[in-house]
């Protein structure tokens, strides 16, 4: 069930990645790199950074808390527990709200040290009509984690497609009108997300009141898990942030360089590892409020091997088609020879640990079911340190690559630790099955990504490159399907049924 269903939101991710890609290109066309595109983005930046403060740590730890309250008491005080966060979360959101209108001015100079004059009049104002929106995307995200806990993951997966859908509109009529729209048209988006939801809702027989409880036990609780969560979140911002700032001190065009890359390897997480996690953890948190254990192991390491069946051929992939693949989508205007190199080795290097990232990823989600977010926090800060003495060992050697791979070791080395402490905390759970289908799906990989370099290299070399790279893409995938079912990669078959189910066969 939660393979099917992670299919399905995999498709619907994809839709909502490529109307947000064609997004970011409509504003490039219609504003390039100018000032009011640096102040639009600057203001974007601000409130996603305050909003995921407020909002991803709770939403993470809502799900588990509903589940342990729904099972233990009844489905009407978990709703009760809902509303009471709802309205707690408004205040906290008006809290920081006010203060972010407050301290707006300073609150860009930190985001955007260099903005003066009319770049940062705009960047200031853009930022304090974007603020309202907070209030929107704080609901949207836990009326998501409600409708998934359930049974609702179609619609949810679905809020990005109105929402780019929305801002890309709002920035062609700024164009025809005034600038302020581009500011306003966020703030609407934010809004068509929160409403998208509502149909679902209703279905779920919903009914929201105005309750207001700080001395919960339910939210004393989740707040012990919370703190933890956000400290996390923290740490990965300053890991970013060193990230960046050792780049900007190798080369001129360095920190660009890591951005495009980790753009295009957070799509593919987005696409592929954020589809199952989506499914599994309401799934995983009702079984453990239950207290089924067996089962709930089994579907963590079901999810773990899907989740290899499907990132490490796309590493494998990018990592050999990473200099056309950046060279198809950026290689035009300033963006030079030097810019694709630089930027197709980062890609390079960042795939290498995609499935460590793609791990952890599972593994906090599983921790954060059991209500456990201090080890992935510990995980996090070591990561971090990892990460830092690698950067400069590493960065030292290679240069610019170096901070791409110390990045990718540290998630390997890190979803590793993890996936020990899990089994430390519950026990086995089937960690021999994981390693030998990731030692099935690398040889097929391998396989894969043999015939996709000769034909990428050597044939088809006067071919148009978008066609080009679309068939290699083809091939690489029929490749890969063929060996896996010769190598008897049990999910292969899961694979073969859908394909057969919708063509009726």
């Amino acid at each position: 069930m939660i393979k099917k269903t992670a299919f399905v939101i995999m498709i619907i991710t994809i839709l909502s990645k490529v109307t947000g890609f064609f997004r970011d290109i409509t504003l490039s066309y219609f504003y390039g790199a100018s000032s009011i595109s640096d102040a639009y983005i600057v203001s974007i930046t601000i409130t996603s950074v305050l909003f995921s403060l407020i909002i991803a740590g709770i939403s993470t730890a809502y799900i588990p808390m509903y589940k342990n309250i729904e099972y233990n008491d009844s489905r009407f005080a978990a709703i009760k527990f809902t509303n009471n966060l709802i309205n707690i979360i408004l205040i906290i959101t008006t809290t920081i709200i006010v203060m972010g209108l407050v301290m707006s001015n300073l609150l860009v100079k930190v985001f955007a040290f260099g903005f003066d004059g009319e770049t940062l009049k705009i960047a200031v104002l853009f930022t304090r009509i974007g603020m309202v929106g907070i209030y929107f995307s704080s609901l949207t995200q836990l009326l998501v984690g409600y409708l998934q806990l359930n049974g609702k993951f179609v619609i949810p997966a679905m809020i990005g497609l109105p929402f780019n859908l929305i801002i890309i509109m709002s920035i062609f009529v700024s164009t025809q009108t005034d600038i302020i729209v581009l500011a306003i048209g966020s703030v609407l988006a934010a809004l068509f997300q929160l409403i998208f939801l509502f149909p679902s809702l209703s279905k779920t027989n919903y009914r929201y009141k105005s309750t207001v409880k700080f001395k919960d036990p339910h939210i004393k609780k989740m707040s012990l898990i919370v703190f933890p969560i956000m400290i996390g979140i923290s740490i990965d911002q300053i890991n970013l942030m060193i990230d960046k700032t050792l780049a900007s001190t190798i080369m001129e065009g360095g920190i660009s360089a890591l951005t495009y890359a980790s753009r295009l390897n957070d799509f593919v997480q987005g696409i592929f590892v954020l589809s199952f996690v989506t499914v599994m953890f309401p799934v995983i948190s009702n079984l453990v409020a239950q207290k089924n254990i067996t089962d709930f192991k089994k579907s963590i390491s079901g999810v773990i091997s899907s989740v290899i069946l499907v990132v490490v051929p796309a590493s494998v992939g990018i990592m050999v088609l990473s200099e056309p693949v950046i060279r198809l989508l950026f290689g035009h205007g300033n963006f030079d020879e030097q810019a694709i190199h630089m930027t197709s080795q980062a890609l390079f290097y960042y795939s290498i640990g995609m499935i460590g990232y793609a791990i952890r990823e599972v593994l906090n989600r599983t921790f954060y079911s059991l209500q456990d977010s201090k080890t992935p926090m510990f995980n996090a800060a070591l990561a971090v340190v990892l990460n830092i003495v690698l950067n400069f060992v590493l960065s030292s050697i290679m240069g610019l690559h170096g901070l791409a791979l110390a990045t990718s070791i540290s998630a390997l080395f890190c979803s590793f630790i993890l996936g020990l402490n899990l089994r430390k905390k519950i026990g086995p759970f089937g960690i021999k099955e994981n390693v030998i289908t990731l030692l099935k799906v690398i040889c097929a990989s391998c396989g894969m990504g043999f015939v996709i370099y000769i034909l990428q290299k050597y044939t088809l070399t006067s071919w148009v490159p978008f066609l080009k790279m679309s068939v290699v893409i083809v091939i690489g995938v029929l490749i890969y399907f063929l060996l896996i079912t010769i190598l008897k990669v049990k999910e292969s078959k899961l694979i073969i049924h859908l394909i057969r189910k919708k063509l009726h066969l």
